[in-house]
């Protein structure tokens, strides 16, 4: 079988050897002679995990010693609401960038004010606004960093005068971000780091002062509680957070979220510039704000007829997932970590063929 370029928004490809390890785990894992699938979370081999991997995440991203590293459940969509859940007791800022930006604003709004300080919804979302104001009297600000659906992401991020909380699934350990400007960062792990199936949430413990005075809050969302647990309330996702802790290590050894950034830009760089000289193609966002991680293009209008053709030649070049989302139409090559240059070098070949 010839080999498979894969382009998908999620879940995307993962390093060759994660694969490669957790199959071994599924077989025996660490030596126990049971698998990954049916071993005790609580087991110590088991528990080994869990600390290696949470420590991966503080070396990788130059975590604080005051923030709890949490391996959750839910994906991010479940943050839209646990985040407001425990800290939104009067009002909150968000930026709203994208489809899932537009998400956590309805359901931080089943908890207090929401105010929407910067928009590009009026572009349908092709750029990532700037030059706002967060507002000194809002219990906390939110964006997010990357934006899959449209192909935006942020370059910079504020200073913001309240705590400060980012949804980056799509482009966590990508490259390097200053953690400590953050007061909690929530991903769900289908992108970079890992399978479908555990969210991780990094959170500074200080937060745990500013919660909603008399609010009720549900053991499976207290933050506080699963960081005193360490992630261990519950029974924890246990395979996927395995395979995030091979995939880290691959990270790790590549140089981390610096090796990363430098063969993202790469990527990016290549495929961006065969898009922008195509007689063919273009881009839909505003080139400042091109996300490294979801490049999204669509043809010129005139040449909308050869879609069926460019799908084709794709198809025949092995090219899998890069179908633009409905919202957009035309393309989505989603550049994730493990994303090899040879995957892009290959549709580059096939745009610059085709045309």
């Amino acid at each position: 079988m010839s080999k498979i370029h894969n382009f998908s928004a999620g879940p995307s490809i993962l390093a060759p050897e994660a694969f490669e390890k957790s199959i071994e785990s599924i077989k025996n894992f660490a030596g126990t002679g049971l698998s990954i699938l049916e071993i005790s979370h609580r087991t110590k081999e088991f528990e080994a995990v869990m600390d290696e991997t949470a420590a991966l995440v503080k070396e990788l991203l130059n975590v604080p010693e005051n923030y709890d590293i949490l391996f959750l459940q839910g994906g991010a969509s479940t943050q839209f609401f646990q985040v407001p859940h425990n800290f939104l007791r009067t009002a909150a800022a968000y930026t709203k960038t994208g489809v899932w930006a537009a998400g956590a604003i309805k359901e931080a709004k089943l908890y207090g004010d929401v105010r929407v300080i910067a928009s590009s919804e009026d572009t349908n979302y092709r750029y990532i606004p700037k030059n706002y104001e967060i507002p000194t009297d809002v219990d906390y600000f939110h964006c997010t960093s990357n934006n899959t659906i449209y192909g935006t992401q942020m370059k910079e991020f504020p200073k913001s005068p309240v705590p400060m909380i980012c949804d980056m699934s799509s482009d966590i350990f990508s490259r390097p971000v200053n953690t400590s400007d953050f007061d909690l960062i929530y991903a769900g792990a289908q992108k970079n780091m890992g399978p479908a199936g555990v969210t991780l949430v990094i959170v500074n413990k200080e937060l745990y002062s500013r919660r909603p005075e008399g609010r009720a809050i549900p053991s499976m969302l207290d933050y506080k509680l699963h960081g005193e647990k360490g992630s261990m309330y519950n029974t924890p996702p246990v395979f996927p957070i395995l395979v995030s802790k091979y995939n880290l290590e691959w990270v790790k050894r590549m140089g981390g979220t610096e090796g990363m950034l430098k063969r993202n830009t790469e990527k990016a760089d290549l495929l961006y510039k065969a898009i922008d000289d195509s007689h063919y193609f273009e881009g839909t966002v505003e080139t400042e704000d091109r996300s490294q991680m979801n490049v999204c293009f669509v043809f010129k209008e005139p040449n909308a007829d050869l879609e069926t053709k460019f799908n084709n030649a794709c198809k025949e070049a092995g090219i899998s997932g890069i179908k633009g989302h409905r919202s957009v139409g035309g393309y989505r090559a989603s550049l994730y970590n493990a994303l090899p240059l040879e995957s892009v070098q290959v549709l580059v070949n096939v745009m610059e063929t085709f045309a």
